[in-house]
């Protein structure tokens, strides 16, 4: 596989060279793997009958062996990985200090072996992660993306002889997994029950039998997100994006910036002419250069986000107390006797 730390496009599977594959839209997290062969919505119905297989070789697959290698994940991840038996998978995140997704892990323990798939692209970026907190534990990391390629099938049970990650008991309808619970109550409060199941299984491969296992009869990646969104299953790929940049969270505080700044331009308009018009248009300008300048400002310092929720705040407060200020100067006379 080639070095997909420039980039998912770099990717580009052998499948798409079967008849009918259709590659993903131009940026798609999806990019390199059938989108589609021609008929989705078959597609699509051959994974709710069990049948098919969808080619998910974009995905990355890093290995991490050494004897304190659960132990270690445990204490980096959100995951109880301590007492993970052989054969069995799970879910894992590796968050920010602030809480934010960094990675989303599909693990699975061999018994000398923890063998984890991530989305397209982030492969590199987790082994540096974990390069970088190994320090004196017996663990070895490693980026075996070239080697391996992942592929979906809409099975519960493992593959035999295979590596395989089966999608969450409480996701595939197969039972409810113990997440714990504290005063606010479990895991219900946030999903208490889903729209629908998702059953699958991400199973590892070697590239060259790639072609082999997907079989005569595939389905694209299209179908596949069909059922997972219908499920009200989330996907790292999904938000990790606008969570990282803020673009789309920028965007929507800066049209409340906007609109709080607007309404403050009239309020103090209004109140110098009723004061003291001289200063109407010096004091109107400084507001404006100030919104400018502190975009300019935030934009320079990559934190967008954070520069339009503060100015929302200011502005809100301005204009509170501006309107509590009006109220009082209008009852005044600023006659000249």
């Amino acid at each position: 596989m080639p070095d997909v730390s420039a980039g998912v496009k770099a990717y580009r599977s052998p499948a798409l060279d079967l008849p009918g594959a259709c590659p993903a839209p131009e940026g798609s997290v999806d990019g390199g793997v059938p989108w589609h062969y021609g008929d989705p919505h078959a597609e699509q119905r051959r994974l709710v009958e069990g049948r098919g297989s969808v080619d998910l070789s974009h995905r990355g697959v890093v290995t991490v062996t050494g004897p304190d290698r659960l132990t270690w994940l445990h204490s980096l991840t959100t995951q109880h990985l301590e007492t993970l038996a052989p054969g069995t998978s799970t879910t894992a995140l590796i968050l920010s200090p602030h809480g934010h997704v960094e990675h989303e892990m599909h693990l699975t323990d061999d018994g000398t072996t923890t063998w984890i798939t991530v989305e397209p692209g982030d492969a590199p970026g987790l082994v540096a992660y974990l390069d970088s907190m190994r320090f004196m534990l017996r663990v070895e990391v490693a980026d075996a993306s070239e080697d391996w390629a992942v592929v979906w099938q809409p099975l519960r049970e493992a593959a035999p002889d295979r590596v395989t990650w089966l999608v969450p008991a409480d996701m595939a309808g197969a039972g409810v997994i113990d997440a714990g619970s504290d005063r606010g109550g479990d895991a219900s409060k946030y999903v208490d029950h889903r729209p629908d199941v998702l059953v699958g299984r991400e199973v590892l491969v070697p590239r060259e039998e790639l072609l082999a296992v997907l079989g005569g009869d595939p389905s694209g990646t299209w179908a596949l997100e069909a059922l997972r969104v219908a499920a009200a299953v989330p996907r790292e790929a999904d938000t990790g994006a606008m969570v990282r940049d803020s673009g789309g969270l920028a965007f929507f505080l800066g049209v409340a910036v906007l609109a709080g700044f607007v309404y403050l331009h009239c309020e103090l308009n209004h109140l110098f002419v009723v004061v003291f018009d001289p200063l109407r248009l010096p004091v109107l300008t400084l507001l404006w250069l100030g919104l400018v300048g502190g975009l300019l400002l935030a934009a320079s310092r990559g934190r967008p986000a954070t520069a339009w929720l503060t100015g929302a705040a200011w502005a809100a407060l301005a204009v509170v107390l501006l309107k509590l200020l009006a109220v009082d100067l209008h009852s005044w006379d600023f006659r000249l006797e």
